[in-house]
């Protein structure tokens, strides 16, 4: 039997009214509790017991030149707005891209990135962070180009002591080449998340006790590009670039980092556990978060490596604490 639900409304401490559902089955309930556990049990049921994490701070853009350099084919880069939006050009003879000028151990990273229009099959654009030697570790955002009508898919990945193989993929619920969109990395000695517009679409978490590296000593750069990439990008090589199509354009702005600073050589840096990211309340998602997550795992994935049988017999041992299945 369904139980009629209406609005209670109840004087608390410090002469405060709070309103919320319940049925005529917890008014005797409610009538026994004192107004100070009345309000700490209501608390706890709009909260679901659970504590809260912080979003991610808001990005500061800044013009392209305070943070990044060009590193290929600089014809290929426009400038608008005193740089504060550029444009990647990709044709038959070139792609281009930029990098940062610092070396970072952990912090958050975003830029605001306008996909290329139409027929973009073969064409991959990055965002991703790297470090320079043979062991490498990797933090990655590459988009895959696809045929006209047919949506871009998103695909992360992590390298960690130079090994990756843990690509996951998805589709986005907006069309991202219509607009702007903001594509951030959250990078700390607890976890990697990755969120496309606030929303988090995946977490590595540090799993150095299970013997899986995390990126932890490395500094690492950023690094951007769009380039031909229609060997592997789309359907694995079946979809070819369409250069009757070119150029391909790619537009970024935003620019911001909010990094911890390095050498190269650097294995620590002096601000550590003192930045915003580096709180406690970063270390993990709240469950708000976590549900997001799911909606984007269950409505929007197309691969999971955690759930690839075929490459994977035994599920990788950081998937179950990075809640991907």
């Amino acid at each position: 039997m369904l139980l009629p639900m209406f609005l209670c409304s109840v004087k608390v401490c410090f002469g405060a009214t709070f309103v919320f559902p319940c049925s005529v089955m917890m008014l005797p309930l409610y009538r026994k509790m004192g107004s100070l556990t009345l309000l700490v049990a209501v608390l706890l049921m709009v909260l679901g017991g659970s504590v809260m994490a912080a979003p991610p701070r808001r990005p500061v853009a800044v013009p392209f030149g305070r943070n990044y350099v060009p590193t290929w084919a600089f014809d290929h880069i426009k400038y608008y707005n005193g740089g504060s939006q550029i444009e990647l050009y990709l044709d038959k003879y070139t792609g281009t891209g930029f990098q940062s000028k610092g070396n970072y151990l952990f912090g958050h990273f975003s830029m605001d990135i306008k996909l290329v229009p139409g027929d973009s099959a073969g064409v991959v654009s990055a965002f991703y962070l790297s470090s320079q030697n043979s062991e490498h570790d990797e933090i990655d955002f590459e988009f895959l180009g696809n045929r006209s009508g047919q949506p871009i898919i998103l695909q992360t990945n992590v390298f960690t002591g130079g090994q990756g193989n843990r690509e996951q993929r998805v589709y986005l619920w907006f069309d991202p080449t219509a607009a702007f969109h903001t594509y951030s990395i959250l990078w700390n000695m607890y976890q990697i998340v990755f969120f496309v517009d606030d929303v988090p679409i995946r977490v590595f978490k540090n799993c150095k006790d299970l013997g899986v590296r995390f990126p932890f000593y490395q500094p690492m750069k950023l690094y951007s590009s769009l380039w031909n990439a229609d060997d592997w990008a789309t359907r694995g090589g079946l979809e070819k670039t369409d250069w009757s199509k070119a150029p391909f354009v790619a537009a970024y702005r935003g620019f911001h980092i909010d990094g911890c600073e390095a050498s190269v050589e650097a294995k620590f840096c002096a601000t550590q556990g003192k930045k915003w990211w580096d709180q406690k309340e970063f270390q993990d998602l709240d469950s708000f978060q976590y549900r997001r997550l799911q909606w984007v795992r269950q409505k929007y994935t197309v691969y999971n490596y955690c759930t690839d049988r075929s490459r994977y017999p035994t599920m990788p041992l950081e998937c179950t604490r990075d809640k991907d299945v």
